[in-house]
């Protein structure tokens, strides 16, 4: 294989490069598209790869916005991912817009300094992040199948590499009741939104018992149509979360036997419609994330001191991580800010938020660099994470 790319080489890359990627950045946060409605966004994208060389190929999975683009020719496959759609009312609240610019950036500086030879590198627009079911998509029609490692950076208030998720699975439950006036014949009536008040107060009672890295939280999405008519339907909508399937599944059966409790002591009958694309925790591999850190420390820059556990959220980036290793390291875009807020979404575009951008390209290039270039690494991730998918 021909001689690695040097550092002074990919900060070369990057600098040049770094007007196009705070553009991506600025392009997506003024236009904000939400999940499977990211037509400009990636039309955007797909338009600067293909102009830079990349080979592209559409309507992945059936989804219109998904694409794929690759470069190189080498045994070895790299996935850089691309998260792309927005919040409704909130628009990059989640900073995607910072993580297409970065995976796109880190694309465009290996296309510029990695021989083809080296690495195969594939750029995976993956919509619907926000819905937890893009990857869950690509992942079912095989379009992952081959790929040997994955990387993705976030925004976020601090530099942290490594940041545990939560596996997730939503349910909605939907009782049927039936209508009477609430003041005349309340006796003729069995009241829906009763029962979905009983399920609520029946889940706050199971809190009490469940690990602590549970979380269960809902809304009613239908609770009647007026105080005077005793509410024949109603309906509520839950995520049940927890740090590994197991819990999450032995959760997810309680939370059900409370709406059943509720139906049984109201009368109701009980519809439950449980999301079948069930959210993965994120599959942590130390080797990996190591070679990440590494070349933060080349760069000089300081991973902050928290603890991965803390202020877990969830995304279909950990059903990603259960194919394929991948790592998913947080930029920082500002101290003090949490995601999917007004704040958040401005922080994007500053100044910090244009540097974190043109960071996770960086880093990204680097550690996809080192990964192309040392099988040892490369053979010490796999080994680690066929053991924990033994456990």
């Amino acid at each position: 294989m021909s001689e690695q790319p040097g550092l002074e080489q990919v900060l070369t890359a990057a600098k040049d490069l770094s007007p196009e990627i705070i553009r991506i950045v600025h392009a997506l946060y003024e236009q904000p598209e939400i999940s499977l409605h990211e037509n400009e966004s990636a039309a955007l994208l797909a338009g600067i790869l293909e102009s830079n060389g990349f080979a592209i190929k559409r309507s992945l999975a059936g989804m219109e916005t998904a694409f794929v683009g690759k470069t190189g020719t080498g045994a070895l496959k790299i996935a850089l991912i691309a998260e792309m759609d927005a919040l409704p009312e909130l628009g990059h609240a989640c900073g995607h817009n910072i993580i297409a610019a970065a995976s796109t950036g880190a694309a465009l500086i290996l296309k510029k300094v990695l021989p083809p030879e080296a690495a195969t590198i594939l750029i995976y627009a993956t919509p619907a992040e926000e819905l937890g079911i893009g990857k869950i998509e690509l992942i079912k029609a095989g379009c992952f199948d081959g790929v040997d490692f994955a990387m993705m950076v976030h925004p976020s208030s601090r530099r942290q590499v490594i940041k545990q998720f939560l596996g997730l699975e939503k349910i909605r439950f939907t009782f049927q009741g039936r209508p009477a006036h609430a003041a005349a014949y309340p006796e003729d009536g069995i009241n829906a939104l009763d029962a979905v008040i009983q399920t609520f107060n029946s889940i706050n009672a199971l809190r009490q018992q469940t690990r602590q890295d549970v979380r269960i939280h809902g809304i009613i999405t239908d609770g009647g149509v007026a105080p005077n008519i005793i509410p024949a339907r109603a309906s509520c909508y839950f995520y049940v979360r927890a740090d590994d399937l197991g819990e999450l599944q032995r959760i997810s059966k309680k939370v059900s036997a409370c709406a059943e409790g509720a139906a049984l002591a109201t009368g109701c009958s009980l519809e439950i419609e449980s999301d079948p694309r069930i959210i993965a925790p994120l599959k942590i591999i130390p080797a990996f994330y190591r070679i990440y850190s590494e070349k933060l420390a080349l760069l000089g820059l300081a991973e902050a001191d928290a603890r991965p556990d803390r202020n877990k959220g969830s995304s279909d980036i950990g059903n990603l991580s259960q194919v394929v290793p991948t790592i998913h390291p947080h930029v920082p875009i500002g101290d003090g800010i949490n995601i999917h807020t007004n704040g958040f979404a401005a922080a994007t575009v500053s100044l910090k938020g244009e540097l974190a951008a043109v960071e996770g390209a960086t880093a990204l290039a680097l550690t996809a660099i080192e990964l192309a270039y040392s099988p040892s690494a490369r053979a010490e991730i796999v080994k680690i994470f066929h053991e924990l998918e033994e456990k």
